[in-house]
């Protein structure tokens, strides 16, 4: 049986604007297993059976230790069993961390990035921690082989020039169609940041970015893959911007869907 790892990355110190992204993965958890709902994936998995859903907890923070080392350890870690795993988030920053772990066990892969913005900036506000640059830190280790960005709608002229110099493929989200479906040559690495999605269906975000997609045509695209799908992570997701728990039922939504994908392209 295909186990799916499950691991909280509750860090924000990296956000530019609000914090309370770190607040999520405990909220994402409850509402994945909330008895109001199902945890059949629309893929025809159960979720529900004894031991399918292997849960890490949350990686616990220290002043001592930096917090980069702790997500790249416990990731390693998680990874170890072979079974594939999502890392619930925290802000965008952490995938850098979490890819530094999963390349050396993956040394063939792409990444599928959906998300409002590039987060390819060099140094965001002069942090090249920030949230808005974990994928330029990415592309400069060369911890992915393709990496590409779906559903962008705030790209500006130095997103461009990292576009070109790391060779990114992009499909903004004006070209996003009901049809869409990307090839893919290698296993795949899903980074979903949940404010890719239209706010008027995940309105809990820090940076509200009108005219996204929607949440059926996200998981759409997902249960297009037909490459094994070996790790992803959710992020972004802030209760404290949240409307009547709209964005937790949404992110839980899609773990599960991701979760689905994840035992269809291993079996």
């Amino acid at each position: 049986m295909t186990k799916i790892a499950l691991l909280g990355v509750p860090h924000d110190d990296n956000s530019s604007y609000l914090r309370g992204p770190a607040e999520a993965p405990d909220l994402i958890r409850r509402e994945l297993h909330n008895d109001a709902y199902s945890l059949w994936s629309e893929t025809g998995v159960d979720l529900s059976v004894p031991g399918r859903l292997v849960h890490h907890g949350n990686i616990q923070f220290t002043g001592d230790r930096d917090p980069w080392e702790l997500i790249e350890q416990s990731v390693d870690n998680a990874l170890g069993s072979g079974d594939p795993l999502i890392c619930l988030g925290g802000d965008h920053a952490v995938t850098y961390p979490i890819m530094r772990a999963v390349r050396r066990h993956h040394p063939s892969l792409t990444i599928l990035h959906i998300d409002a913005h590039a987060d390819i900036y060099h140094a965001y506000q002069n942090n090249p921690r920030s949230h808005a640059s974990p994928f330029a830190r990415i592309m400069e280790e060369k911890l992915a082989d393709r990496l590409i960005q779906v559903g962008l709608r705030t790209i500006c002229d130095e997103h461009r020039e990292q576009f070109k110099r790391f060779g990114v493929e992009v499909i903004e989200a004006g070209r996003w169609s009901d049809c869409m479906r990307l090839e893919f040559e290698t296993p795949v690495y899903i980074s979903l940041d949940i404010d890719g999605l239209d706010p008027a269906f995940a309105p809990g975000v820090s940076h509200r970015e009108p005219g996204g997609p929607s949440p059926r045509q996200v998981i759409d695209l997902i249960q297009s893959i037909k490459q094994p799908i070996i790790a992803a992570d959710l992020v972004e997701y802030n209760p404290r911007c949240d409307i009547s728990n709209q964005t937790a039922l949404v992110a839980a939504k899609m773990v599960k869907e991701i979760a689905g994908m994840m035992v269809k392209t291993r079996a």
